[in-house]
């Protein structure tokens, strides 16, 4: 008579759970990765909207507005739907928005939260759309350089 009973060693489970474990690690730590470069994304994208409103506020108006620091009070007209990019709940968190319009030229900076570093993304009046290591643009200087 023969008595076998099928099935794994403790030894082996354990062995399983620690490949599964290992490999899940990987795996959260690129996903992680991949959400930091997706919020770039979207700042990146939020302000490059941001720059084609502006020009259209320009288009209707002959100015870029009354002079502000203040997001929420650049473009407030609906035609150019600016108010949407001007508004800090619509960024990713952790991207603090800042923006200094006059009436002959605006800027427009972002942090980007997936940096490892506070890095600004700015757009202004004079087309550039450029990646900073420190926020450049401040009170009626309305330029990313």
């Amino acid at each position: 008579m023969s008595n076998k009973t099928r099935g794994f060693t403790l030894i082996e489970l354990l062995v399983v759970i620690a490949i599964i474990g290992i490999l899940s690690s990987v795996v959260l730590a690129s996903l992680n990765t991949a959400r930091g470069k997706g919020n770039d994304a979207k700042v990146k994208a939020q302000l490059s909207g941001a720059r084609a409103s502006a020009e259209i506020y320009y288009d209707n108006n002959g100015n870029y507005g009354t002079a502000t620091a203040a997001c929420d009070n650049m473009f407030d007209d609906a035609v150019s739907s600016m108010l949407t990019y001007a508004t800090q709940t619509n960024y990713p968190t952790g991207a603090n928005l800042e923006c200094v319009s006059t009436n002959t030229a605006y800027a427009m900076s972002a942090i980007l939260p997936g940096e490892g570093s506070p890095v600004n993304w700015c757009v202004d009046s004079t087309g550039a759309s450029q990646r900073n290591a420190t926020d450049l643009i401040g009170s009626g200087d309305a330029n990313c350089d």
